[in-house]
């Protein structure tokens, strides 16, 4: 199963891709990870890649995509994958397209996580980091407000929780405007190709699991529904010709008989 997942910023993307890992058996491909992870080792594309940051630019696709293809050639990746942070734009998803295409790796599906844009301002600006284990908290939550008090593995102590400098409400919202902007457009895109399935992602993370899921196989039972009629459709059809190839056969073999007769026929005669 390869898939896609869209979504807003706080959308529940990274999380959902974790479950789905477990669930399903193919790994989460993040663009951020891959990218870490190419600087850390110091191959060429983590050097171009760092030499952008260090620069103060973004990373350029093709570096990002030859990462991606890098990491599609691994073997875990030989049953799907979950792309997550990408594409974020069209001019993305067209050179997605063109990559997965080569490797004749086509997507199966793309899942879009719609969350009332009201709720991802509380979700996000209420998100807190511990700063010695690194532990993400959200203090709008019950579950997060109780998990806070625990303490921390690293220290023994209580967690020191910090916000991060994006996380406050006004740069949600702006994050909000370029999604809206840059990464919402992939929505149409994707549903052009027959490949969008949409799901509430409100609620319990095990009840947006369970949606997820559901639509992911709803789509791989349909595929596998219509090549089943495919299939059958092609024994009626190489049926349906059988009786007439025979019926030809049988009409060629009857003069070629006649013939055979009739000559017999005459040698007789004429050895009389």
């Amino acid at each position: 199963m390869r898939i896609v997942l869209l979504g807003a910023p706080g959308s529940g993307k990274g999380t959902q891709s974790q479950r789905l890992m477990q669930h399903e058996h193919i790994p989460q491909i993040s663009t951020g990870d891959l990218l870490r992870a190419a600087v850390a080792r110091g191959t060429e594309l983590g050097r171009k890649a760092k030499e952008a940051m260090d620069g103060g630019r973004l990373v350029d696709d093709q570096l990002v995509l030859g990462m991606i293809r890098e990491r599609l050639a691994e073997a875990d990746a030989r049953r799907g994958f979950i792309l997550d942070g990408f594409p974020r734009n069209l001019a993305q998803a067209e050179a997605l397209d063109k990559l997965l295409a080569t490797l004749q790796q086509p997507l199966d599906a793309v899942v879009q996580l719609e969350v009332d844009y009201g709720e991802l301002v509380r979700r996000i600006s209420g998100r807190r980091t511990c700063a010695d284990c690194g532990r993400v908290f959200n203090v709008s939550t019950s579950a997060g407000k109780h998990a806070e008090g625990e303490l921390c593995p690293r220290t023994g102590a209580p967690h020191r929780l910090v916000q991060r400098p994006d996380d406050n409400e006004a740069t949600v919202s702006e994050r909000l405007r370029v999604y809206d902007e840059q990464t919402r457009p992939l929505v149409e895109f994707y549903r052009a190709r027959g490949l969008l399935r949409v799901i509430n992602a409100e609620g319990q993370v095990a009840e947006v699991t369970r949606r997820l899921e559901q639509a992911l196989h709803a789509r791989a039972a349909a595929k596998a529904a219509t090549a089943k009629r495919s299939t059958k459709a092609k024994r009626v059809a190489n049926a349906a010709k059988r009786p007439a190839k025979a019926k030809r056969t049988a009409k060629a073999k009857r003069p070629a008989q006649g013939k055979r007769a009739a000559k017999g026929k005459s040698a007789r005669r004429a050895r009389r």
